[in-house]
This record gives structure tokens, sequence and C-alpha cells, in this order.
């Protein structure tokens, strides 16, 4: 059955709708697997007929289908061969077609095609772009440069391989020829349309896809194309660096406009060539310097310009390391001039600055905080001076300390008229105090001719404790960010001193000023020392209650879901409060709980910012995991039903945290029974639409875990074993979640019954050794080497070395021996894991020692058994963390990823349990275990080790037998 392309415009128009477009959704990936159904919603997105928000609508879902369906994790196509085709030979034509919103869509969705298929199954792509180069239409043109950016964007950030370098190849022998025919002929139609605006716009378009793909040509190497042609292609660039052209200049100060747009990718594509390609720019560099300097002097303050100023100041940045062209810069004349016309215009605080201040708060936190990515001229004005601080600190320190002086002189004749001067003084004073900065540690190099703790008493800390209406709120902010970029070079006292002072400024009525605050006492609670954190909950018991009582205050006057969640510093800042007062939290548990659960309900409604959702569910988590084993019941109480809503109403964001937190709270009580709540979740857990997002499995199979370990029963008394070896079967096929697959299966052979799982053992090992010959990965042959190892030591539990054999051999018979010499013994000495090298040492063991296969059968195995035996107890393997234990005040909370990926929440880290606790040293267990099997067995196993092992090998045996 084919899809109606009426039906797929009306879904899309009922997905604009707030309150029906979760309905709509899902009436639309209910039929997205219908045969056409692809087709016909490019059909809809190409057509007139349908109004734009509906076309657009229809371009976003159609990337994401294809981002859900292209390919799967083989790279095999989920789609039918026919709509593959037809995709491939209708999206390019229609991307040139539509309007350039649509094309920003559709371009991804080509972007997500090409990771998988580009080159080798879609080697026709280049030749169709070329193909529909022409001479005098921009719009198709901009089309097809659009598609190619889309395409060739992807290798900027990747690293050098042959297969990426075959990619790019195959490219360039087809693309750069003509691609550079059109830039030449862009350019002679500037020219002859220098007068008709129009058209003029249109080009200068097509130019800027331009500048932008010789980026992309040449982020991996020289092209040789432009290599062979260096000399015209920059003169080309360098005269629309310096090009002008009134019918150009835009009337919009905020906006960039087509000539900013095209002079800021060639400043852009400047950098990269001084960087990377040195050795035939170098001659041509200074040229394209002098022009930059010169644009610089004389762009405006306007915003539009922002972008421009901080591609060129990171050009000037590239040339500064440059040994020999950062000589230029070298006299105090030069640098004078250097800060006088460049860092300083760019570096002072702006009439928009303080618009954005009072009008954005958010968006001013987020382009001024250390380590964003946004392009502002602040940062890159202070790139560029470190940078030649780097070269000439002395003199540039001398040059800068002028204008320091001057400037906070000339606060101090009049303060409340001149805070724009303190300001100004206060960022030059940490562009050139700062020489080596991390975010997690703020700065930690600084400059040696520069006091930064004697700055902060004589000029920081009055504006610290100074009353809220005394001081400028940017001077506060300013006095706030100081203490946070120097909190590395601040004795710990110091910092303890600050906090009573930082307390008060959550009660500050200015957004950015407690926002500051709170960005600052958690990155002061964050910071460690030779790996042991700074503060602990002593240093902070007598401010918590205070600060989080601000902090929720702050959260919760937001109003709205949108509003509440906006802010996701204030709620980073709980995150760390309870992290650091770990235990000592337990008399605010209740009120933490109540307002934590209270903001939770409010953002399920509209869950809109994914670091604010995240910081939430870590402070739930971190509630459970301190707290959790002195009040189990009432946590599980007061949870439960906002859980339950989350999983009843579908908030597809939330489940996979609800799941860890679920675990979380069955593992902080271990001995006592299952509660009813979690036996009436089984069913609803094992249901398999639950497992079809790959975002849920790791959290649902915890959750599982978890419930078996204190109630195992109900899975046997409810005959539902065989839809958790469902599930097995369906994680083991698939390589993203092999490793929950045996998470799985080593739990159900931890707490059922081994005769009850008798029945399965067969078709548990034919999936197993299925996949094993078909598509054996690193992981899946080390897992299987494990759950070999973990099953022979369990003899007590009803399985052992003979059982496992015998397991095996079902399968096929005979294949055991084959299997243990080509894959189990190889791999395991690649187990790193303390816990996963003792469970091989315990198997192994009872392999060689107790197991009659290994006796008769598979007898040739028994000496390479012993060996690999003996090497996992003498051959000390590369350290492995196991941070499962510990909850990190530093841990890199920011490098998760989100959306439809699982986010493992830091605060509730499942602890690795041992299997095997009873066994504590390792050596003295295997040559107790010898000597009972020796005894058991008349002495056979003192006989094979005698005549079967070498000298050095029986002495280490004998070593532990003693």
């Amino acid at each position: 059955m084919t899809t109606d392309i009426q039906t797929i415009g009306q879904l899309l128009d009922t997905s604009l709708v707030p309150h029906q477009n979760k309905e709509a959704e899902s009436r639309l990936r209910s039929i997205e697997q219908q045969p056409g159904f692809s087709l016909s919603l490019l059909q809809l997105v190409a057509s007139e007929n349908y109004q734009l928000n509906t076309r657009l609508a229809g371009a976003l879902y159609f990337k994401n289908f294809i981002g859900r369906n292209w390919t799967d994790e083989e790279g095999s196509y989920k789609l039918s061969g026919s709509d593959v085709l037809a995709i491939k030979a209708e999206i390019v034509g229609l991307m040139i077609s539509v309007r350039q919103n649509l094309q920003v869509q559709l371009g991804e969705a080509i972007s997500t095609i090409a990771e998988s298929d580009f080159f080798e199954r879609w080697d026709t792509l280049v030749d169709d772009l070329v193909s529909r180069f022409t001479v005098d239409n921009s719009k198709v043109n901009n089309g097809v440069l659009q598609v190619a950016h889309a395409i060739f964007k992807r290798w900027r950030p990747l690293f050098r391989s042959d297969k990426l370098f075959t990619e790019i190849n195959h490219v360039l022998s087809k693309f750069t020829k003509p691609f550079l025919q059109l830039f030449e002929s862009t350019d002679n139609l500037i020219s002859q349309n220098s007068g008709n605006k129009e058209t003029l716009q249109e080009l200068f378009a097509t130019l800027n896809l331009i500048v932008k793909l010789s980026f992309d040509l040449n982020c991996q190497d020289l092209s040789p194309d432009f290599e062979e042609n260096l000399p015209s292609i920059m003169a080309l660039f360098h005269k629309y660096l310096t090009y002008s052209n009134d019918l150009l200049v835009t009337d919009d100060d905020d906006e960039a406009g087509p000539l900013e747009k095209v002079k800021s990718g060639i400043c852009e594509l400047l950098q990269l060539f001084a960087f990377k390609y040195a050795d035939v720019f170098d001659n041509i560099l200074q040229d394209f310097a002098n022009s930059t300097w010169a644009l610089l002097t004389n762009l405006g303050p306007e915003p539009k310009y922002d972008i421009l100023v901080s591609k060129a100041l990171k050009f000037l940045t590239a040339v500064a390391c440059s040994p020999q062209h950062a000589q230029n810069f070298s006299s105090q004349e030069v640098l004078g001039q250097v800060v006088e016309k460049i860092i300083l215009p760019n570096m002072t605080l702006r009439t928009s600055d303080e618009e954005l201040f009072e009008d954005d708060p958010i968006e001013y936190i987020r382009r001024d905080l250390e380590g964003s990515d946004s392009e502002t001229r602040r940062r890159a004005a202070t790139d560029f001076l470190r940078q030649l601080l780097e070269q000439f600190d002395k003199t540039v320190t001398d040059v800068v300390w002028k204008y320091i002086t001057h400037y906070l002189q000339e606060y101090s004749k009049n303060p409340k008229d001149n805070w724009r001067s303190k300001d100004t003084a206060l960022y030059l004073f940490s562009s050139i105090a700062a020489k080596g900065t991390t975010e997690r540690k703020g700065v930690v190099h600084i400059n040696n001719h520069i006091d930064v703790v004697q700055f902060f008493q004589t000029h920081i800390a009055a504006d610290l404790i100074a009353s809220f209406e005394d001081v400028h709120p940017i001077l506060k902010v300013d006095a706030i960010r100081y203490l946070n970029t120097f909190r590395s070079q601040l004795t710990k006292a110091q910092l303890r001193d600050a906090f009573p002072l930082l307390a008060k400024h959550l009660a500050s009525p200015n957004y950015i000023v407690y926002t500051y605050t709170a960005v600052t006492i958690d990155r002061l609670l964050a910071m460690s020392i030779d790996g042991t954190p700074a503060f602990s909950s002593e240093d902070i018991t007598q401010y918590t209650k205070d600060i989080l009582q601000h902090l929720f205050r702050l959260i919760e006057q937001g109003g709205t879901p949108e509003k509440i969640a906006e802010n996701e510093f204030l709620m980073r800042c709980v995150m760390r409060i309870l992290i650091v007062s770990r235990e000592s939290t337990g008399p605010l548990v209740e009120f933490v709980l109540v307002e934590l659960l209270k903001i939770t309900a409010e953002i399920s409604k509209n869950p809109s910012n994914p670091r604010f959702n995240h910081y939430t569910f870590e402070s739930l988590g971190a509630i459970i995991r301190f707290t959790g084993s002195v009040q189990p019941e009432a946590l599980e109480n007061a949870l439960h039903d906002p859980f339950m809503s989350i999983l009843a109403n579908d908030v597809t964001e939330f489940i996979p945290y609800v799941f860890q937190l679920l675990s979380l709270l069955l593992e902080s009580n271990p001995k006592a029974p299952l509660p009813q709540k979690y036996k009436d979740l089984v069913a609803p857990l094992l249901m398999p639409t639950l497992w079809e997002s790959r975002g849920n499995v790791p959290a649902l199979v915890r959750l599982l875990q978890a419930i078996m370990a204190r109630g195992a029963s109900i899975f046997t008394d409810n005959n539902q074993l065989t839809p958790v070896l469902g599930i097995f079967q369906k994680l083991v096929s698939s390589k993203v979640n092999e490793v929950h697959a045996f998470d799985l299966l080593e739990s159900c052979f931890t707490y059922f019954p081994t005769s009850s799982l008798q029945p399965y053992i067969k078709d548990i090992f034919i999936l197993l050794l299925t996949r094993l010959n078909s598509s054996k990965t690193e992981m899946l042959s080390q897992r299987f080497s494990r759950l070999f190892y973990f099953l022979a030591g369990r003899d007590e539990q009803g399985a052992g070395p003979d059982f496992v054999i015998q397991a095996i051999d079902t399968v096929q018979a005979g294949i055991f021996g084959q299997l243990y010499t080509a894959i189990v013994l190889p791999d395991t000495q690649k187990l790193q894991r303390p816990n996963d090298r003792k469970i091989a040492v315990i198997g192994l063991t009872k392999l060689m020692a107790f197991s009659e296969g290994l006796a008769t059968t598979y007898h040739k195995a028994w000496p390479n058994t012993t060996i690999a035996l003996l090497k996992l107890l003498e051959i000390e393997p590369s350290l492995v963390q196991d941070d499962s234990a510990t909850i990190s005040n530093d841990a890199e909370i920011d490098d998760i990823s989100f959306g439809a990926t699982f986010t493992r929440l830091n605060t509730c880290k499942k602890q690795t349990g041992d299997v095997f606790p009873e066994v504590r040293d390792a050596r003295a267990y295997v040559g107790q275990k010898i000597k009972e099997a020796n005894a058991k067995a008349g002495g056979r196993v003192d006989t094979w080790i005698n005549s079967e092992l070498s000298e050095e090998a029986k002495g280490v045996i004998k070593k532990y037998m003693q």
C-alpha cells in the first residue's frame, strides 16, 4: 500500500499544533515504512500546492526519517532498493529547485546519505553535480554548490585515513576544475553586473558557497588544482577581501550582509592556509595580513560585523603564530598600534553588548563564558593578544599594562559614570594574565610579569564585598568571573572564604549576576588537587541550605516549562552541591526532593533544554545514591508516581533517565524483597516496542538486572523467561547492543536456577556461535570468553566447565575444541579489567583441574589452558580504571550527547559486582583447587603437570601449591 501525499500533508499540519503534535508524529511513524512514503514526502516538500510551514515540516521529517531509516549498523539499507534508488535520483534535483530554508534540511539528509553511500554506492553523484553547473543561472548553481557543500563539509573534522583520501581524490578528480571555472565565471559576472543589485546579491550568494567549498576541498590537504593555480586563485580571494560596493551594504545593523559573509569565509580560508600550507602561502601571506589589518581598522562596532571581525582576528592570530611574520609586531610602537586600533575597539563594551546584557541575559552568558564556541569580538581579540604575548611576553605586558593603568585611573576619577573603563581594564588584564586555560581548572599558567592575587585584592575583592546598589551589575559579573577564571591561582582558604560572598550574590536581582555566581560555585566545587576533590561536604555544609533555597527559587520563578528549563547553569549548580554534600544532604532530602519533583513535573510538559533536563536527573540520582540506603522506602514512595507519570505520558527524552533512577533505587536496598510496584512493571518492560528505541536499551537492561537481583522468581513464576531471552536474542544480533546482551545473559545465569534455563541453552549458544561466525567483533569475542569462564566457574550453581563444554557441543558435535582454541584462549589475555581477569582465572582453574571434557576428548587443549592461566596470574595487564564506585566531582558531564542515544547519569554509575567474592587470593585459590582436584582424581593433574608443561611452568604451579 503506497502512502497518500494528502494524508502526509494533513499529519504534518497537525504536528505543528502543540497539543496534537505527539499523536500526529506517532501516526507518521506508523506509516513511514509503507512503500513509497519517502518519495511522497519529497514530492510534498517540492510542491508549491502546500504552505511553506507544511513543506518545512516535511523537509525536517524527511531529514529525521533518513537519519533513522537509511542504513542499519552494518551499513545495509533499511529501505527497499527501489526507494533507495528513487531518493538518490530525485533528491539532488529537488534540493536545487527549492528555497534556501528547505535546502538546509534536505542538505542534512543528503549529508547523512553521503555518510553511508558516498562514494562507492553513489559514484554518479559528482558527475551529476558537475553536469548541472550553468554559465549564467545563479539559482541552479547555488543549489548545486549547496548540495556539494552538504557532502564535502563532512571532511573538515575527520582524521586522515586512506579511505577518506580515496573519497577526496575521487571528488577532486571530477569536481575541482569545473568548480574553479565557475569561480572565474562568477567573478566575471560580478564585474559585469556591478550596478545590478538583485543579480549582484545572487552572485555573492554563489561566491559565499564557492569560498565555503574552497575550504572543504582543501581542509585535509592542498588540492593539486588549487596548488597549481594558487597565485590566480588567491588574487581573486584578495580582490573580494578588499571589495566594496554600496549596493551590497545593508541597512540591518544586526545581521551580516552578503559582503560580510564572503569576507568572513575568506578570512577563515586564509587562516587554514596560514596554518597548514605555509610553504606555498608564505610569500603572499603578508599582503593578506596588511589588507586584513586595514579591513579591521575600518569596520564599525555594529553586530553585523561581529563574525567578520572574529574571523579576521583569527587569521591575524595564525599570522602571529609564525615566528617570521610575528616579527612585524615585535616593536613597542607597532604593539601600541595593535592595542589602540585592533584590540581596544573590539574589547571595549559596546552599546549592543549592554543591550544584550539587559535584554537577552542567557545569550550573553553563553557567548561570554570561557570555552564557549561563540564568535565574539572579545574572545577573538583576546586570542590575538595572547598569541602576541606568546611571542613577546615582556613587551606586550608592558604595552598593555599602560592601558590597564590608564583605564583604572579613569574609573577611579568617577566610578559611577566611568564603570566601562574598569570593565575594559579587567578584560585587558585577564587577556594578558592568563597563558594557559582549561574549562575544568580555569587559568593553569599565568604571566610571570603579573601578580593575579595582588590584583584581586586591590581591584576585585571590593566589588565582591560591596552591596548590589554600589557596583554596576557588569562590574559585579566581572568580579565573579575573575574569581572563576583565576580559581586555580588562589588558595583553598581564599576560595572557601568566598563561599558566603557568593551565596549572597544568589540573592541579586540581576539574572547574569546570580547565574555567574552559580557557574562559579559549580566550578569551584568541581576543582580537584592531584585527583582528590578540593572541597568536601564539611567545607560547604553551613551554606548548603541557603544556596539550594536560592537556586530553587531562581529556577522556579521562570513560570513556564520553557523558562524554568532555560538556565541550565542554575540546575548544574544544584547538582554539584548535592554531589559534593553526599550523605550530609540527609536533613535536606525532603525539601530538595519536593523541589526537584516539582521542577521535573513542569519540564516534562515540554522538554526544551537537554542540559537542564540532564542536570535535573543527575540531582535526583545524587539524592538516591547518597541517601537511598538510609531511607529506601520513603524515596521509592516519593518517586514512584512522578516516574510512572513520565512513563505513562511517554516523555521520550526522560524515559532512559527514569529507568536508570529506578535501577539505582532497587540497587540501594539489595536485601529487601521486591516491592509489588516493581513486580507490576515487569510485563510492560518486556514489551518489544519499548526496546525499539536504542536510547532505552542500556537502562532497560540494567533495570531488568536490578529486578532479577531482588525478585528473580517473578520471572519464573509467570513464565517470563522466554520474553527475557527473546530480548537477549534481539540485542545480541546487534553490534551496538551486544555488550548489553551479555550483561542480560550473565544476570539470567546469576539469578535464575540453571535448571530453569536448561530448555534454552542450545538456542542461546546457537545464537552466540552464529554471531561469532558471521560478524565477530573484538568486543563480542571478549564478552563471549568472559561468559565462557563465568559459566565454567559456577559449578556450585549448576553450571561448571563440563556444562559449558556440553552446551557448546549441542550446537554441533565436536565444535568446542575449535571454538576454544580459536577464540576463547587467544582472547583470554585481552581481558584487562581486574574483575574479568579474576573470572577467567577461576574458569580456567575449574577447566584445567576438574573438567572431564578437558581430561578426555579435548585434552590436547589442557597445556594451553594451563599456560593461559599462568599468564593471567603472572603478567600484569594494562591498567583499566574502574570508576563505577566513584562519583567524580569534576566529571565531564558536558561531554555527553543528547537525543536518541543513551546518556548515562554520572550519579547512577553501576557499581561493578564481584562475581566470586569468596576468592580473595587468586594464586592461593589456584593452588588449593589443583590440590583438591589431584586428591579426587588419583593424582592425574600432577601427572599432567609433570609430563606436559615446561620446567618454568611447573615451577610456578608448584609454588602456588605450597
